[in-house]
């Protein structure tokens, strides 16, 4: 999993009045700022959208395969309707791009963060990187498949 850091991140939120905002590289923009452009947005620009927990997922469902990036945000850490957009979002859309935890993300969130489709956190101000990288390694395989890993770990010591 990629821990960001969102001061040296290329991907820069449009601003929040701006409702059609230009056609830029890594633009990262609202449900309703791509619902706005989408149409008209260049096919080989990256763009990346990020969900609110209270969006419909499915609201993608026609665009997943243009998107590079979609984050998800938890507002706070006991909030876990992220971890539902996220299964649906590589189960159920098949989305290959980028998937990213943000807001109130702490470490010990991040292994359900990647066993749910996360490959990316950006971690709450407090947390620290180190205690990070050590909870990714806590749990070194399981043995039911996930949205990342679809070969569960006893199918892959079978072959």
């Amino acid at each position: 999993m990629k821990l960001i850091d969102l001061s040296n991140d290329a991907w820069q939120p449009a601003a929040p009045e701006d409702a059609a905002p230009p056609a830029h590289s890594h633009a990262l923009l609202t449900l309703a700022q791509w619902k706005a452009v989408r149409d008209g947005w260049p096919l080989d620009l990256p763009v990346g959208v990020a969900l609110a927990n209270t969006d419909e997922v499915g609201d993608l469902a026609a665009d997943v395969h243009r998107l590079a990036l979609v984050v998800l945000d938890f507002p706070k850490w006991t909030d876990g309707r992220a971890y539902s957009q996220a299964r649906l979002l590589r189960a159920r859309l098949r989305f290959a791009g980028e998937l990213r935890a943000t807001g109130q993300v702490l470490v010990d969130m991040l292994p359900l963060l990647q066993r749910t489709g996360f490959d990316a956190a950006s971690l709450r101000s407090d947390q620290s990187l180190v205690a990070a990288r050590r909870a990714l390694s806590f749990f070194p395989g399981h043995y039911q498949a996930d949205p990342l890993t679809p070969a569960p770990l006893f199918a892959r010591h079978a072959a």
